[in-house]
């Protein structure tokens, strides 16, 4: 499933196509995806300009110039691929959000086209059905669902060591157990917290807990957990995100920092931290594969 650095990729790919314009007609080729599309779904959109294109958590937030927002998320095989107006050639430049890409016409997994004012076209394609689409009035975001249960953004000021700590203060938990729980950080998933613990030289296996003091202070690995995700992320929207299986950009380019993880998917093989030595280890943890170094990782 594409975690927070692929959707903010995604985000940026749309954003200079959907911002300033409006929907001119709305396919809706099923009435549903992973739930019931909104009733009336393209005749709530037709006409209505989209002010701002936004991301909480793993959620694109299109705010509508009637006050409405539309909520999308990718699932696990969702996509969007755009075609741009006027016939323009198909776009290789490196700045996100400048992609254009020509599909063929209708394919079977094409369940939502995005008609805009300026004759682009946004189609929405998804495989397995699994992604969400739905339309809630902008007073009625922050409690809807979806989104009422998140955390804090992991690249937003309110992720400090301070805050973390008072957050994992006497968790039995482990680290990584808590770093995939959304309602602490909101769109952090196993493979970006894989690569963070690495980075900070934490073992998943670590309690929780141990990363506040007994009065619920940052301790030194708290400090390096909170660089590290943000490094980890940076890095990996910088190039475009981890393509595994289903994820592209909107041009349909692969996102490249999957040839960058330090443990994800690395079992067996050798640490790449200079000088550690070590053999990156696989086990499970709550369902999910967990990859790590137990030579640097403590």
């Amino acid at each position: 499933m594409p975690e927070l650095p692929e959707v903010e990729t995604v985000r940026r790919g749309l954003e200079p196509i959907l911002v300033g314009n409006a929907f001119a007609r709305v396919e809706q080729r099923r009435p549903d995806l992973r739930f019931p599309l909104p009733k009336r779904f393209g005749e709530r959109l037709q006409g209505r300009t989209i002010e701002a294109l936004d991301r909480r958590a793993k959620y694109l937030l299109a705010r509508l110039d009637d006050g409405e927002v539309l909520i999308m998320h990718l699932g696990m095989t969702g996509r969007f691929v755009i075609d741009k107006a006027n016939g323009a050639a198909n776009g290789t430049a490196a700045a996100p959000g400048r992609f254009a890409h020509t599909p063929a016409s209708a394919p079977k997994h094409e369940h939502v086209v995005f008609h805009l004012g300026d004759g682009s076209v946004v189609r929405y394609s998804d495989v397995r059905r699994f992604g969400i689409m739905d339309l809630v009035p902008s007073s009625a975001l922050d409690s809807h669902s979806l989104i009422k249960g998140l955390g804090v953004e992991p690249l937003g000021g309110a992720l400090t060591p301070e805050w973390l700590a008072a957050k994992l203060k006497g968790k039995a938990t482990s680290i990584k157990a808590a770093l995939l729980d959304q309602r602490l950080i909101a769109g952090l998933g196993n493979i970006y917290a894989c690569e963070a613990l690495h980075r900070a030289r934490i073992s998943p296996l670590k309690l929780a807990g141990t990363l506040a003091t007994r009065t619920g202070k940052p301790t030194r690995k708290a400090d390096a957990l909170v660089v590290g995700i943000r490094a980890v992320l940076d890095s990996a929207i910088k190039a475009g995100g981890s393509s595994l299986r289903d994820y592209r950009h909107t041009d349909g380019r692969l996102g490249r920092f999957q040839h960058r993880f330090a443990v994800y998917g690395r079992e067996g093989k050798p640490c790449r931290r200079t000088g550690c030595g070590g053999t990156i280890r696989r086990t499970v943890q709550a369902g999910r594969s967990t990859f790590y170094c137990p030579t640097c990782q403590r």
